[in-house]
């Protein structure tokens, strides 16, 4: 994944800096630690080709700055530019001073939190360890040994706590911008004057942007295949209890759950806050340990439940999960089913939204039409170089209105369904306008306003805060008074 700057045609706005890619950078580690744990050594060439570069080698694990309570190692350095490059970021031309700036910023914010005594929500923390550590274990073949080998620790414990510790400073870090910026709001008249001021150092280029509607039909599962399923999951539990089989290894063979077979089809849950469907934690919750539950269903399927241990509001369970078999009659009989409703709308005998209303099975969408929403602006509206690459497939080569073949898709929930797009509501690319154009200009206008207030909060926190610079990284030409020398 290469990062890319906003979308604008022009490198002179504010927000259009590279404090703005670091920080960025700097959220991909934040995710990518739950995808993939990082060796301490990074190559040669990757730590030394950025400043500094002066002829004194910094100690390996030398402490390169104190922030507050706060020590920043220059293994932190290090350990940064391994973990953004594991999950596919791009540094470009990012300089190591730069990265050690964005932790600086971390560590001011985490240590303010605490002296405005932010707390953070433990079980939520020690619960997303649970979902990380799960993560990286799938990464070893469910190995716990093979894991604490690799990240060089002696138990499960110490792993748990730097991991513990990694998460509640981000929390804290996170509610102290939060915070900062809770009160900054943005008025008509200085988006007016945002924009007025973009027009003199030349207006920006919105690319361009699509509305994009579906119509999906779902093959139709026959009795008979829920049943099957049904009597499969049976049959695990009765062997489970009655012959003593492991729950586990009926997961390893049979469950048609992907994401958790690799750790042994376990989850962990917590009443307070809302993980899987509420069929799945109806049953969970209702079960004691070592009990098994019936077969249930749910969207994905039909499971079967073993609660593993109960730990106050957290539950660890395992589940087998089961999709009935789709026959080929009920493939066929979808596929036609939507071939119809294309010919329909092509000769002009219903509308595509009509159609979407009346014969769609995407309940998400069918009762706006078919129109898909923008998980990031959640309105209608896709700019073209961001849609997602499989329905840029689908749709680069519709003129507008024009409506595509039948497609076969697949996802989680179903397997096999088959839908048809069409492209609405065409933007092409252009320069800003204020009218049209005035909700993107709003949300950049309210992004810069945030860039001014934690500019100004920094500026005054720093100077409020013990902060100490070792070494080399005393030369570097930070974006903040880090040195108090300005």
């Amino acid at each position: 994944m290469k990062l890319r700057k906003m979308p604008l045609r022009i490198n002179s706005l504010r927000f259009i800096n590279k404090s703005l890619l670091v920080a960025l950078l700097s959220l991909i580690t934040s995710i990518g630690f739950s995808q993939e744990i990082i060796e301490d050594e990074v190559k040669k060439e990757e730590v030394t080709k950025d400043k500094p570069q002066k002829g004194n080698r910094i100690k390996a694990d030398g402490v390169a700055a104190v922030v507050g309570d706060y020590i920043v190692l220059v293994s932190d350095v290090d350990r940064r530019i391994a973990q953004i490059k594991a999950a596919g970021g791009d540094l470009g031309d990012i300089t190591r001073c730069e990265l050690f700036g964005s932790i600086l910023e971390e560590k001011l914010y985490a240590h303010q939190a605490i002296q405005d005594s932010i707390v953070v929500n433990e079980l939520q923390i020690r619960s997303q360890i649970d979902q990380q550590i799960q993560g990286i274990l799938g990464e070893f073949g469910g190995s716990m040994d093979r894991l604490l080998a690799f990240y060089k620790k002696e138990s499960e414990d110490a792993l748990r706590e730097e991991i513990y510790e990694i998460n509640k400073n981000q929390s804290l870090a996170g509610q102290m911008r939060e915070k900062v910026l809770a009160e900054v709001e943005i008025t008509p008249e200085e988006v007016r004057q945002f924009y007025n001021d973009l027009k003199e150092e030349g207006l920006p280029t919105f690319g361009t942007e699509l509305q994009i509607a579906n119509i999906v039909v779902i093959p139709e599962i026959s009795e008979t295949s829920k049943q099957a399923a049904i009597d499969k999951l049976k049959g695990f539990k009765k062997d489970i209890e009655e012959n003593g089989a492991s729950f586990t290894t009926k997961v390893l063979f049979y469950t048609d759950d992907t994401a958790s077979k690799s750790f042994g089809g376990k989850y962990t849950l917590n009443r307070k806050r809302p993980r899987m469907v509420k069929e799945f934690r109806d049953v969970a919750f209702s079960l004691e340990e070592g009990q098994i539950s019936e077969p249930f269903k749910t969207d994905f399927g039909y499971h079967i439940i073993l609660l593993e241990k109960i730990r106050g509001q957290e539950y660890d369970v395992r589940h087998i999960l089961i999709r009935p078999e789709i026959t080929p009659d009920a493939i066929d009989k979808a596929r036609k089913r939507i071939e119809d409703v294309r010919t329909r709308i092509v000769d002009g005998s219903i509308s595509f939204s009509e159609a979407a209303r009346e014969f769609s099975d995407e309940k998400e969408t069918k009762f706006e039409g078919g129109k898909l929403t923008n998980p990031t602006t959640q309105d209608f509206n896709f700019e073209l170089t961001k849609i997602d690459p499989e329905i840029y497939g689908q749709v680069q080569e519709l003129k507008d209105g024009e409506i595509s073949q039948v497609i076969q898709d697949g996802d989680r929930e179903n397997p096999i369904k088959f839908k048809i797009v069409t492209v609405t509501n065409r933007t092409d690319e252009h320069e800003a306008d204020f009218a049209k154009d005035y909700l993107k200009i709003k949300r950049l206008a309210l992004q810069n306003k945030h860039f001014d207030a934690l500019g100004k909060w920094q500026k005054e926190t720093i100077m409020s805060t013990y902060i100490k610079i070792n070494g080399d990284y005393r030369d570097c030409d930070f974006n903040g008074n880090w040195l108090k020398n300005q």
